[in-house]
């Protein structure tokens, strides 16, 4: 299926979302059939022909301009993260199954700032949310992803399917649903990638939660935030967190993890990471899994 298709889902799914009132369209007559506006309706607020709106939504015409696309936002209420990814899903439009990107490597001076950030969890995330590196504090936290099969290594994958991250996240549903739909961002810029689709697969076969949020076509754009936690060794904790986008590889984050000084999550943090220091594990890059009879 060609990106030009999950463009038209797209907006069918933002479509069906909005009522009259919510998007401040006029009632158009008769019964309603289905939720949400009806083509005719958002062709008007976009000031385009109804016709012309449904050669989008059916992915027949994948060159609208600028002024058309930001007109269809605005009627269909897209925030920014919502419009990025519209324009993602037409400027990395593919009708061929794509080949796996280069693999991944964490530079070695990522890898001496995490030694440095020691006393705060931090990680390298990659494509998908590949894990590429952590330091020894995110291990204890989280997960030990090194030590995990190297299909495993990816932090989507083991909040939605790992019930440790289940009991861990105070707010799982959130942060679940926001990994989701980070996901699907992903999705809009490398359309076709046999590693994403593989693990689309995987998640939407063991998770009914995955395949409604997916289903939804959430997108998540949220660098920085706070999740509540409850350690099974420390207990409760309240953590800060930033994302940063590193700029040799736009495709890698920096995410770190901080509690306010002198606060009991503080102390929590410090009680998990008493004991010998040792250094940052780094991941080794997740191979292509292969399915069986593929």
């Amino acid at each position: 299926m060609g990106q030009s298709a999950e463009f038209g889902k797209f907006l069918k799914v933002m479509r069906a979302r909005l009522s009259p009132d919510d998007a401040g369209a006029q009632e158009s007559g008769g019964a309603r059939r289905v939720p949400g506006l009806r083509r005719e309706e958002v062709a008007r607020l976009s000031g385009v022909s109804t016709d012309y709106y449904t050669r989008l939504e059916q992915g027949r015409n994948i060159h609208p301009s600028k002024a058309v696309l930001d007109s269809v936002a605005r009627a269909l209420r897209l925030d920014t993260g919502e419009q990025a990814h519209m324009m993602d899903l037409l400027e990395h439009c593919a009708s061929s199954a794509g080949n796996p990107g280069p693999i991944q490597k964490v530079r070695p001076a990522l890898r001496q700032l995490l030694d440095a950030v020691g006393d705060v969890p931090a990680l390298v995330l990659g494509r998908r949310a590949d894990v590429l590196a952590g330091n020894r504090l995110a291990h204890l936290l989280f997960t030990d992803f090194a030590a995990l099969p190297a299909a495993e290594r990816n932090l989507t994958r083991w909040i939605i399917l790992d019930p440790a991250a289940g009991a861990l996240f105070r707010d799982w549903k959130t942060v679940a649903a926001e990994a989701v739909g980070a996901l699907r961002m992903d999705v809009g810029r490398h359309p076709n990638d046999p590693q994403t689709n593989q693990l689309v697969g995987e998640l939407a076969v063991h998770s009914e939660h995955f395949r409604q949020w997916w289903a939804g076509h959430r997108v998540a754009t949220r660098s920085a935030g706070t999740v509540r936690l409850h350690h099974p060794v420390v207990g409760d904790l309240e953590l800060n967190f930033e994302t940063l986008s590193l700029p040799d590889d736009p495709d890698q984050l920096l995410r770190v993890y901080s509690a306010k000084a002198g606060s009991p999550s503080s102390d929590a943090l410090t009680l998990l990471n008493f004991g010998d220091m040792g250094t940052q594990a780094e991941v080794p890059a997740p191979e292509p899994a292969r399915r069986e009879g593929s």
